[in-house]
């Protein structure tokens, strides 16, 4: 039981969900019009993102410390594109390696998290923290086994640096194969680190030089006498 909390508190950093950055207000790339994101050729609309992200703000407004819940998870349809793209890289790393997941197996371990909780209640509460609505807590459980049985094939012990090294080149070899492509409203992907970055944008660096000189400008013209 120990292993699967280590494990699990490990991996949710390593996707990147402890840390989001923020959302940038840039206007959506061309060639991504109603998509936030390209995975393989196959699109992630940004309506289901939003619809994803309603669900997790009306789980979490139901619950007793709702305003505190909702201010601690920010951006949520970046975070809930972050959880998408993990995962996808998670199935296609665990399909290269022919590992499969049964139902039974999810059901298993979805059981063992509510024991060490100490209810299905205490689970949901936490993962709605980390952005997870409850519909979404088995595709969590899943995509955590998956990510056990990966390290256990390539012997990748992830309490250490170099079994989390070991798994982020895994994993980012399936990233790169995705060929992961961001609407720059929502950041950019990043194959090595296997998360959402933020995308630096050159109008926006621009305005804000703008504003800048403006502004010493109107206090050396106040200075004058």
């Amino acid at each position: 039981m120990h292993r699967r909390t280590r494990t699990r508190s490990t991996l949710l950093a390593a996707a990147g969900l402890l840390a989001a950055g923020p959302l940038l207000t840039a206007c959506g790339s061309q060639s991504h019009p109603g998509a936030a994101a390209l995975v393989g050729g196959e699109r992630i609309e940004v309506s289901a993102l939003q619809g994803q992200a309603n669900a997790v703000r009306a789980a979490q407004a139901k619950t007793p410390q709702g305003k505190e819940v909702i201010s601690g998870t920010g951006q949520l349809t970046r975070a809930e594109l972050q959880i998408t793209l993990f995962r996808r890289v998670v199935e296609r790393a665990a399909e290269d390696a022919g590992i499969t997941v049964s139902r039974k197996e999810v059901q298993q371990a979805r059981a063992a998290a509510v024991q060490q909780k100490g209810s299905e209640e205490r689970l949901r509460s936490d993962l709605l923290g980390q952005g997870y609505a409850p519909e979404q807590i088995e595709s969590a459980v899943r995509r955590d086994i998956q990510l056990t049985k990966l390290a256990a094939r390539h012997r990748a012990d992830l309490s250490t640096n170099q079994g989390m090294q070991k798994m982020t080149a895994v994993l980012a070899k399936a990233s790169k194969d995705l060929k992961i492509n961001v609407n720059p409203r929502f950041g950019a992907w990043n194959d090595e680190q296997i998360m959402l970055v933020a995308k630096k944008t050159p109008w926006i660096v621009q305005k804000t030089k703008d504003k800048e000189a403006q502004a010493a400008a109107d206090a050396g013209a106040q200075q004058m006498p």
